[in-house]
């Protein structure tokens, strides 16, 4: 038996397939205007470099100019927001850092939630953090401090950027897995941790690599270990916290995230842009001047590392007791 559409079915049959066509239509368009990438931090800092620095080669690529847009505030939560309430077409994204994971759990009012707010486009870099210690104390590499601080309970203090953020929980994670009972000294950012490390104020600081490396190079500091496996370039000689501590990782970790809904067609073609331009040797070394070192994930696998992520720190935090001041 034939069946016939009359013109109401017709019209309802042409509409459907006219609304499947356009998301496909608009993807293979994709980019056809500026793509906007927004950075929660202030113009200047390493999230916004390496943004900047991506951005640049990303506009050769997809020819159409990519341009960083600042919003600070909140640990850049703002800049998240407005990213995960846009359109989700592609052309406003946000570059997103492992920090936003910890304060969705420290702020649960929070509007958004990292992993149910955003479709992941691609990981793109890590920015390693280092151990740096005053001269004066007793340890220079990762072995010797571990033992230094099991041995003196409550001597020490250490000093971060402030509560909730890698650099703190970092090394929550070292006393976790330590035992060793060392002070926190919360700062209001990073400014002022390295001069009162130099003066001997606090004995013990995590910044990022670049900045301890090149207090370190002067002979002000002296560079304990980086937090992360592998190596940066300029640092080779700087031990992992891993020798002391098998399997010890932490690094604030990069990555392009677009609203949720974002086409799937969108986001493999700036998944495809994005890992071309990390391929780059030029920007490798561009990066490691920013004391950045490219680390590309492909959308599947961000979201599953993110995931877990996430997971980590919300256990640590739980673990060690940690809640937003």
């Amino acid at each position: 038996m034939k069946l016939r559409l009359g013109t109401c079915g017709r019209r309802a049959a042409l509409a459907a397939a006219l609304a499947l066509a356009a998301p496909l239509a608009a993807a293979q368009a994709f980019p056809n205007k500026p793509v906007r990438v927004m950075v929660g931090y202030a113009a200047g800092g390493g999230v916004d470099a390496m943004a900047r620095m991506l951005a640049q080669r990303l506009s050769t690529v997809l020819g159409q100019q990519v341009v960083v847009e600042n919003r600070a505030g909140a640990s850049g939560m703002i800049a998240a927001e407005a990213v995960a309430r846009a359109a989700p077409d592609g052309y406003t994204l946000l570059m997103g850092e492992s920090g936003m994971l910890i304060t969705s759990h420290l702020q649960p009012r929070a509007n958004l939630d990292p992993l149910k707010s955003f479709t992941p486009v691609a990981g793109t870099f890590i920015a390693p953090l280092m151990i740096v210690a005053n001269p004066g104390v007793a340890a220079s590499d990762p072995k010797q401090l571990v033992a230094l601080l099991k041995a003196s309970p409550g001597k020490y203090s250490y000093a971060t950027s402030g509560v909730g953020t890698v650099h703190h929980l970092g090394f929550e994670m070292l006393k976790a897995r330590t035992g060793a009972f060392i002070v926190h000294i919360p700062y209001r950012g990073a400014a002022q941790i390295l001069p009162d490390v130099i003066s001997g104020q606090v004995p013990l600081g995590v910044v990022s690599a670049a900045a301890g490396l090149a207090q370190a190079r002067a002979g002000k500091v002296r560079p304990i270990a980086l937090m992360n496996t592998g190596k940066l370039p300029g640092a080779e000689n700087v031990p992992a916290m891993a020798d002391a501590l098998p399997g010890f990782n932490v690094a604030p970790r990069l990555m392009l995230l677009a609203p949720a809904g974002t086409p799937a067609a969108v986001v493999e073609r700036l998944d495809e842009a994005v890992r071309g331009v990390l391929e780059s040797a030029e920007l490798a070394q561009a990066a490691a001047q920013q004391g950045a070192i490219p680390a590309y994930l492909p959308p599947a696998q961000l979201a599953g590392t993110l995931a877990q992520e996430s997971a980590d720190w919300a256990g640590l935090m739980k673990t060690q007791k940690i809640a937003a001041q």
